[in-house]
């Protein structure tokens, strides 16, 4: 699903509200959650699951067309954790 679809399927859900409106909802959730992953919080929603942020360290990697080594630097990566109803929906 992309997000004009969520933001339709939303929309479609609650006739009472405007898509325009929806929209700015979603982009605002979206925008917040992205806010607090980079400044390095972990995003909880029960039920659905956790984004949280790790670090991978610097390390040498191998470049697969020529076999040469090369360095690949430190950086931080989002992760999601999904919770166990999420889980138990997913799984019947």
């Amino acid at each position: 699903m992309t997000k004009s679809e969520l933001i339709a399927q939303i929309a479609t859900c609650n006739p009472h509200l405007y898509q325009r409106d929806v929209e700015r909802i979603v982009t605002s959730i979206f925008d917040e959650v992205s806010k607090a992953l980079s400044r390095g919080d972990r995003v909880e929603l029960r039920g659905f699951g956790a984004f949280s942020v790790k670090h991978r360290d610097s390390r040498i990697g191998r470049n697969p067309r020529t076999g040469a080594s090369v360095a690949v630097a430190e950086k931080a990566v989002p992760y999601f954790k999904t919770g166990k109803q999420l889980r138990d929906i997913m799984n019947g």
